[in-house]
């Protein structure tokens, strides 16, 4: 006998619900199929898996699946995964809400669960916990900001993180306070789920969108069309690790799109190289793997998307991740090295089976691609492309406004701008639509709140993440060190060129030290009787144009000794460089031999 569509459907609502009766009543779940439906339905719908647990029957299926998968070879899943396959991180609201009545922070695997709401206990660094937010795109707006100041205020430090990847954290959370801060930020508009653990991060896009002059397209509209994609599809919370998508419209601020796994890089089809299967206009060229601290960029496809398949394709791509990622070992469950033992070949093939379409293959000269950075662009005053209107890139220490600030920029951008705010991935924010006459008005508010809307050419390219001072991992005070170091070098040179200084404080390299004209990442280092903060320093980083994994000339520095070792190589750079020479370019037409002398130098004098 065969049935209806419709007679299916019917039959295993009745069977899942005849399960769950059974299940609530203390009595065993019998499995079967039902008329050819060919899906085992069990209590959470699905089968047991080889442990006994039941697979969920939804399209988090695969990722359950995928770990049978490394059982059934005889291997052994890592810890964070045997975590979530005992426990559904989203299935943990009441928990964490529960645990924060009983002013109680989480133990065991249950510190790593909390990610995915993102929640992160801090311990030992801060007996706290950090929230982490997902804003796509960077664009939140004024009354967001002044609402999250005051939830800061009530339930946090008092002061507001901007990240990396044009995102916002609180820290300094209490356990009694975790509820209040996860309704609270629900309240703004505003989520958190996500935002860690083995996720898709925030999604950037070019901070500009919409009002910059040279782009080629706006992003933050797919940024958006993105992040609901990732929160609507649950398969794509069962990744074996982190994951990072960016767009870029090749405008004048980088959304660092190769530093992403998956990048969309925005390029333009003319006239000219138009024929029938290709008309001309603006498309994404899609690049995969990029994770610069395992010292890799995305790679270019050679596959051209429009706009409107990007999102989807990059669906495909994250459930091709979730099926075949590794879950044994975390230092090589990023997508950088399916590819590596695939090729890309085979890994778009397989894209393409799971995205039910040819993808478009388009030869590199057949496309205008387009390099409009300006290193510069994300700090102070600009025009937009709009008639008189202007945008204000407004400069942080490191990347931290205090409550007071983000009050008083909100009213600035609701005052002067049209009320929205910009984060960047350099770590500040944008107030956009400023008209000619308000310059002086705005400039004057911007100050009186202990901000500045013009930077040294090393404040405006200086970066760093927590640092030890709210992370566990970190081998460094990052921020305080960061602040000390651009402050002796702003006393002894005015540049007419920026130098981007990266300072991460361990492997995880939240904030990229390899693509940085220099780069630190954070070490211990033996002083006597006693280990003090120290770095290894790399030198030529960049990215765009500029791409490149910097090359570590210094090992084991203490702190004490860089601010002296870095003023030198800037000095030498600034004797020895040819005209019009950047800094990147001058660490990279010498050996590391060569510089390495400058240490040496250093030490004699």
């Amino acid at each position: 006998m065969s049935f209806s569509e419709e007679q299916k459907q019917y039959l295993a609502g009745f069977t899942m619900g005849h399960d769950v009766a059974r299940a609530v009543s203390g009595l065993p779940v019998v499995s079967g199929s039902v008329g050819g439906l060919g899906s085992s339905l069990t209590i959470g719908g699905g089968a047991a898996n080889l442990d006994g647990q039941a697979i969920p029957y939804g399209p988090e299926r695969i990722a359950y699946e995928a770990q049978d998968a490394v059982i059934a070879e005889g291997k052994k899943l890592c810890n964070e995964e045997k975590a979530k396959r005992e426990k559904n991180p989203l299935d943990m609201w009441d928990e964490i809400i529960s645990r924060s009545d009983a002013n109680e922070f989480p133990k065991g695997t249950d510190v790593f669960l909390h990610k995915f709401h993102g929640m992160f206990h801090v311990a030992p660094n801060q007996n706290a916990y950090m929230m982490r937010l997902r804003i796509p795109g960077g664009l939140m707006h004024a009354w967001q900001l002044a609402g999250l100041a005051d939830l800061a205020d009530k339930s946090a430090g008092g002061y507001i993180d901007i990240t990396t990847r044009a995102n916002l954290q609180l820290r300094e959370i209490q356990a009694d306070q975790a509820r209040s801060v996860l309704y609270g930020i629900r309240e703004l508009d505003l989520i958190s789920l996500g935002s860690g653990g083995d996720n898709v991060r925030n999604c950037t896009a070019s901070c500009l969108s919409g009002i910059d002059p040279d782009e080629l397209i706006e992003t933050i509209p797919l940024a958006k069309r993105m992040h609901h994609y990732i929160l609507n599809h649950r398969e794509v919370f069962g990744l074996p690790r982190k994951f990072n998508i960016a767009f870029d419209a090749g405008g004048r601020i980088a959304s660092l799109d190769d530093t992403n796994d998956i990048g969309f890089r925005a390029a333009r089809v003319t006239e000219e190289n138009a024929d029938t299967d290709l008309s001309s206009g603006v498309y994404f060229q899609l690049t995969l793997g990029g994770i610069t601290g395992h010292k890799d960029f995305a790679r270019d496809t050679g596959v051209l998307l429009t706009a409107d398949e990007a999102v989807e394709v990059a669906g495909a791509i994250l459930r091709v991740f979730v099926k075949n990622g590794d879950r044994t070992d975390r230092k090589k469950a990023r997508l950088k090295y399916v590819l590596d033992d695939w090729g890309f070949d085979k890994f778009l093939t397989v894209v393409e089976e799971e995205y039910g379409r040819t993808l478009r293959r388009v030869p590199k000269d057949k496309l205008t691609c387009v390099d409009n950075e300006d290193r510069v662009a994300h700090v102070g005053f600009h025009s937009q492309r709009q008639t008189d209107c202007h945008y204000v890139g407004v400069v942080f220490p490191v990347g931290r406004m205090t409550s007071d600030q983000a009050r008083h920029l909100a009213a600035i951008a609701n005052e002067f701008g049209n009320g929205e705010i910009r984060l960047t991935v350099w770590q500040n924010l944008i107030i956009p639509n400023i008209a000619s006459a308000d310059i002086d008005a705005v400039k004057a508010r911007i100050e009186a709140c202990g901000l500045d809307w013009q930077a040294t050419a090393f404040q405006a390219g200086l970066v760093a993440c927590t640092g030890s001072a709210g992370c566990k991992f970190a081998g460094a005070d990052t921020k305080a060190n960061a602040m000390v170091l651009a402050r002796h070098l702003e006393s002894l040179f005015e540049l007419d060129v920026p130098i981007n200084i990266h300072f991460t404080g361990c492997h995880h390299s939240c904030a990229q030290h390899y693509i940085g004209d220099i780069g630190l990442i954070a070490c211990k280092v033996e002083q006597g009787d006693d280990m003090v903060d120290g770095y290894h320093i790399v030198l030529g980083g960049g990215w765009g144009a500029r791409q490149g994994i910097g090359r570590e000339i210094f090992q084991s520095v203490v702190f004490d000794e860089i601010p002296m070792l870095i003023a030198s190589l800037i000095a030498h750079y600034l004797e020895d460089r040819k005209a019009q020479e950047s800094f990147v370019d001058f660490t990279r037409r010498h050996s590391d031999e060569e510089l390495s002398k400058v240490r040496l130098a250093t030490c004699q004098s």
